[in-house]
């Protein structure tokens, strides 16, 4: 559907973001800007994060489509602002606006990692409206400026568990002021809480164990499987997996039936997983039912650059993971839909052939492809450091802030 002209007066609303303060620094850097800025709670997270008056959705999730749409009409949105474009509401809210003409805007984790998070229209990951050829990216990355050498951004997992406990304690507890709200996240929201707090209390101790485990694994050739979170949508929605014990147990009868004999396997957990889920436990069963228990070796903790580099090569669903191998030269077979998943870049065959048959992305390709990213659809800052976040929302408010399409540098030049 064609977009309707953009008013004088634009007018954000904003929907669910992440855990912590960015969505309403945001919104107050807008408004100094100029631009309207609204917000609809969902939950009670939503609420804690929003420290001023908002709209707060507290029906059935069977009412939430013609209550947008007719505060899209009342508010004279122009724009709307989510965090990841696959959680039901978001669903729904994408679909809404784009009946009335409204342009939506996806912000999500960065495609690459750590200094950036990605801002694109309509849709991200396998939403986005990025080609999937090599020679597009290579005519296209011709006409981009390099890469400008930036100071890295901070983080702290502190940071990181303070936010997200506060907000899922905060959805446990405002249950009776949302009554029909249901989490994108299966369980209950105070296990997530809890698990914050239980990821952060062990994190040294996990952090030592995994450095003899790497000690021992790296001195041979060795597979590295990165996992992902079993409640992301990247699993969910766009990987042939229901979630990621799934998409393990696939990877590990391939690997035991074709990987050669001498070969490894490595899984490390995600960063973020604060799941209770024993991965430890699952693996030994898997490994000792497919006779491979001596091969399997799982970690939480571990550098994971320099792990991706020294691999003979990466199995993955879709984590943004794979762009440190591909940085790398090292080769990536990719399960689910990927923003990097197509020929040339990635493995071009069936995961079997993989292991006796890796092949590296062609020469140039990652380097005219992370150029291209950088340039269109990445946002310099991060959630994890308040030097992170102020960065984050003086990148973001001058993207969105802008009238029209944006006026890149390398364009602004020719």
């Amino acid at each position: 559907m064609m977009e309707r002209p953009i008013p004088q007066q634009r007018a954000f609303v904003m929907l669910q973001g992440p855990p912590g303060p960015l969505a309403f620094r945001l919104a107050k850097a807008m408004r100094s800007c100029g631009v309207a800025v609204h917000r609809i709670n969902i939950c009670a997270g939503d609420r804690i994060d929003w420290p001023e008056p908002a709209t707060d959705f507290r029906d059935r999730f069977s009412d939430w489509a013609t209550f947008f749409d007719t505060y899209l009409g009342d508010q004279g949105i122009t724009d709307i602002l989510l965090f990841g474009d696959c959680r039901p509401y978001h669903v729904t809210a994408r679909r809404v606006a784009e009946l009335r003409g409204i342009r939506t805007h996806v912000l999500e984790e960065g495609y690459l990692r750590p200094h950036w998070m990605t801002l694109e229209r309509e849709g991200v990951n396998a939403h986005s409206r990025l080609q999937r050829n090599k020679d597009w990216f290579f005519e296209k990355a011709k006409r981009v400026a390099e890469e400008p050498e930036l100071p890295p951004i901070t983080a702290s997992f502190r940071r990181r568990v303070r936010d997200a406990t506060r907000h899922y304690a905060a959805v446990t507890l405002g249950r009776i002021a949302y009554p029909h709200y249901r989490s994108h996240r299966p369980g209950w929201a105070l296990f997530a809480a809890l698990g914050w707090i239980r990821k952060y209390l062990v994190g040294a101790r996990h952090e030592r164990q995994a450095e003899r485990t790497i000690r021992q694994v790296t001195s041979k050739p060795f597979f590295l499987l990165p996992l992902q979170l079993s409640d992301d949508y990247q699993i969910r929605a766009h990987s042939p997996f229901p979630d990621m014990p799934g998409a393990a147990a696939y990877v590990l009868e391939s690997f035991a039936s074709h990987a050669p004999a001498d070969a490894q396997l490595l899984v490390k957990a995600h960063p973020l997983d604060c799941s209770f889920f024993n991965w430890s436990a699952f693996l030994k069963r898997r490994g000792a039912r497919l006779g491979i228990a001596g091969r399997v070796h799982f970690i939480d903790g571990g550098d994971l650059d320099q792990l991706a580099a020294e691999a003979a090569g990466m199995v993955c669903v879709n984590s943004t993971s794979a762009t440190l191998a591909l940085q790398a030269g090292t080769p990536v077979c990719a399960l689910g839909d990927a923003i990097y998943r197509f020929a040339g870049m990635t493995f071009d065959g069936h995961i079997d052939q993989f292991w006796f048959d890796p092949t590296p992305p062609d020469a140039g390709l990652y380097e005219a492809f992370r150029r291209v990213l950088v340039d269109q659809c990445l946002v310099r800052g991060g959630l994890a450091s308040e030097s992170a976040v102020t960065t984050l929302v003086d990148n973001l408010a001058e993207r969105l802030c802008a009238r029209g399409p944006r006026i890149t540098a390398s364009q602004a030049r020719r």
